[in-house]
């Protein structure tokens, strides 16, 4: 692995599912919007199937599961805005980071620029981080906030590698679901799917991510050094 990764000159991570087990969070936060609207809630297994698209596409796979008017518009933006609130609130209080992951991040950054790329919303990712003690490790953190930056889309992924100043083929992207190792095909960036989180076992073969089964296999694959020429941060 080594060797395909020699290029590599930045590296892009999701969020949920892959530096961080945020599902009891998105579970207390969309049951709590679904509550005040008088509907029903679902159990951590069935949420956690859900997440990797944002929290629009969340909501809609909770009305669509109890047979809810998914296309009811004004339903859709009052939950919206509950969950939101519900996040901001207690960002990490149920979930936590997955083991190794700063160590990693620690190590990591010190040699190459390192960013988080998510379909959250920014102002909710940068939550999420905050809560996590991640933030310092960083570079940028971007997130989903119009339809057409979501993954699979590469849209947030090309920007990264403007604002660092890589070529796509330098910009590693690391996550753990389907839409992550799509962006990374259609933007041209290499992807590492990682072997926890939420989707890894979902995978089309056609996409045959890099993958690694711990933290510490990214660190040991990486050419962990101080970049030759000034990247820029954001």
């Amino acid at each position: 692995m080594t060797d395909e990764l020699r290029t590599i000159r930045a590296v892009a991570f999701d969020l949920d599912g892959t530096l961080v087990d945020s599902a009891p969070d998105i579970q207390h936060a969309l049951n709590a919007a679904l509550h005040r609207e008088g509907l029903a809630c679902f159990d951590l297994a069935r949420v956690r199937g859900w997440i990797g698209d944002g929290p629009d596409a969340l909501i809609v796979r909770a009305l669509e599961a109890q047979g809810g008017d998914a296309d009811d518009l004004a339903l859709r933006t009052r939950l919206r805005r509950r969950f939101d609130a519900a996040t901001l609130a207690a960002p990490l209080a149920g979930g936590g980071v997955y083991p190794g992951v700063v160590e990693l991040l620690d190590a990591l950054h010190r040699a190459l620029p390192l960013v988080v790329l998510t379909n959250k919303p920014t102002p909710l990712a940068r939550a999420v981080l905050g809560a996590a003690g991640l933030v310092p490790y960083l570079s940028g953190v971007h997130g989903a906030d119009t339809p057409s930056l979501r993954k699979p889309a590469p849209a947030l992924l090309l920007a990264a590698c403007e604002r660092l100043g890589v070529a796509p083929h330098e910009l590693l992207m690391v996550g753990d679901a389907e839409p992550d190792m799509r962006a990374a095909h259609a933007a041209g960036c290499r992807a590492l799917c990682v072997g926890w989180g939420y989707g890894h076992a979902a995978l089309p073969a056609w996409l045959d991510p890099l993958r690694i089964a711990a933290p510490h296999e990214l660190l040991a694959a990486l050419p962990c050094r101080a970049a030759a020429e000034p990247i820029a941060n954001n």
